[in-house]
């Protein structure tokens, strides 16, 4: 007599991967990309003007090879001190003196006159440059100017440039184009050999 086995009922086999599935969706946690907020300029049209020259005192020039060693206008940087440099440049100074960018003086509401800097910084990189340094450059770049936007919106209006943001937005504006994020990025290029 042959016995038969019993058929197995997988009826809800595939309600219990389902509800693994959604189990797995539900509990696993995604990495979120970290890297730099900015927006970006719309492209320029084919029959676009050239763009103004810039007079070479107002340009802060900085360049990352791809041994992620910085050369800030010309001369070996130094990550540390890139922030207090920047500043320094982008401080409006006495109009006339050549070792720091022009000045011109602008009307803004709630400020009155301001000599505003032409001054523009001015960042490429190697293609070989580490994203970690090139981040890290960025970050020094761009809390330069929010600290210059910190001082001055103390100075008018007793309140970091942060919370002048969420208190009032005209004030913030004219905090903003007092200071304007002028960094500039050109394309990475190949000038400090391969690692």
């Amino acid at each position: 007599m042959i016995r038969e086995t019993p058929e197995i009922n997988a009826g809800s086999m595939a309600d219990i991967a389902f509800l693994l599935l959604i189990f797995f969706l539900v509990t696993t946690t995604m990495d979120v990309d970290s890297g730099i907020v900015r927006k970006l300029p719309p492209p320029l049209p084919a029959n676009a003007p050239e763009p103004p020259k810039v007079n070479k005192r107002n340009i802060f020039t900085v360049l990352i090879n791809s041994h992620d060693q910085l050369l800030v206008n010309g001369k070996i940087g130094n990550l540390d001190y890139l922030r207090k440099d920047v500043k320094n440049f982008l401080t409006p100074h006495v109009p006339n003196n050549p070792k720091f960018p022009e000045t011109k003086q602008i009307d803004i509401d709630y400020i009155g006159k301001y000599d505003q800097s032409k001054g523009i910084v001015s960042m490429q990189n190697d293609r070989g440059t580490s994203y970690k340094t090139y981040i890290a450059v960025q970050n020094e770049l761009a809390a330069a100017v929010r600290e210059l936007r910190d001082e001055l919106s103390r100075q008018y209006f007793g309140m970091d440039f942060k919370e002048l943001l969420k208190t009032d937005k005209d004030k913030a504006k004219a905090i903003q184009k007092a200071i304007p994020m002028s960094i500039s990025e050109a394309e990475p290029a190949n000038f400090g050999g391969n690692k």
